[in-house]
């Protein structure tokens, strides 16, 4: 069933004429503007593409753009999916897997995230070393398909050393302070409570309700990735203020042109 379905979305993309893109690129929470810089050539609503699930959040376009930025074709997800919304982790991956299909040789990712570590501040980019899935599922969970990736798939090095370090480089380069850290995923939809926020931090820098289904994904399948949080609140729990979307989404926008910027140029030397 899922080959079927994964055949029914590749299909219909190809006939929209979207071959061999080289990078796949998931837009997090707030962080949609980066489609700006993408010279696009297709623009298309998830609701039209088969099996796709559609985005739910308001802060999610939920559209696929096909383009290029400078001389290299990507395609770009302006919003994705979310277990809290009511999707199977396999349906939150599924259009992983369909960029894979289309012919990515890499993925970039983009989240928005709380700050755990007390000297990662708000405002702040967090390039994610590794992470921790405290989501109460695995997106490879059921009958396997050996032809898309082993059933036991390596997670020893989920994020290619090789994107971390160019993506590192470019930071230095454009003098764009970027921390370094773990990655914890957790269900939500709501923030956490102070205890959790005591408990996450000790073996964790950042939290989030994404990304690490569609990492695990790519790699069962053999696709590079790299990721970078966007830290848009502090979670200190004995100085917890509440937070707010409005906020979130203000912070995320805020730093979202140094991330933009560091995506765009690592994307020019792939």
């Amino acid at each position: 069933m899922l080959r079927k379905k994964l055949t029914e979305a590749v299909a219909y993309l190809s006939s929209r004429g979207i071959s061999k893109p080289e990078t796949g690129i998931i837009l997090g929470t707030g962080l949609g503007r980066m489609a700006g810089e993408i010279n696009i050539e297709q623009e298309i609503d998830y609701s039209l593409i088969p099996h796709f699930p559609v985005s739910t959040v308001e802060s999610h376009k939920g559209r696929l753009i096909c383009g290029k930025i400078g001389n290299k074709q990507v395609i770009a997800m302006q919003g994705r999916f979310h277990y809290y919304e009511g999707y199977s982790l396999q349906e939150v991956t599924f259009p992983v897997r369909v960029m894979k299909l289309l012919g990515i040789n890499r993925l970039l990712l983009s989240n928005a995230a709380g700050a755990l570590n007390p000297g990662y501040k708000k405002g702040g980019l967090m390039l994610i070393d590794d992470h921790i899935n405290f989501l109460p599922d695995n997106p490879l969970r059921g009958k396997n398909h050996d032809e898309m990736g082993p059933r036991f798939p390596d997670m020893s090095q989920p994020y290619s050393r090789e994107l971390n370090k160019k993506i590192e480089q470019i930071a230095s380069d454009e003098n764009i302070e970027l921390y370094k850290g773990v990655y914890v995923a957790v269900m939500g939809p709501n923030l956490e409570t102070r205890a959790e926020y005591r408990m996450l931090r000790q073996f964790s820098d950042a939290v989030g309700m994404s990304t690490v289904p569609e990492v695990i994904v790519a790699n069962q399948m053999g696709l590079p990735c790299a990721a970078i949080s966007v830290l848009t609140d502090e979670c200190d729990p004995d100085n917890l203020a509440p937070a707010s979307l409005e906020e979130i989404l203000a912070v995320a926008a805020m730093a979202e042109e140094k991330l933009t910027r560091i995506f765009v140029k690592l994307i020019a030397t792939l």
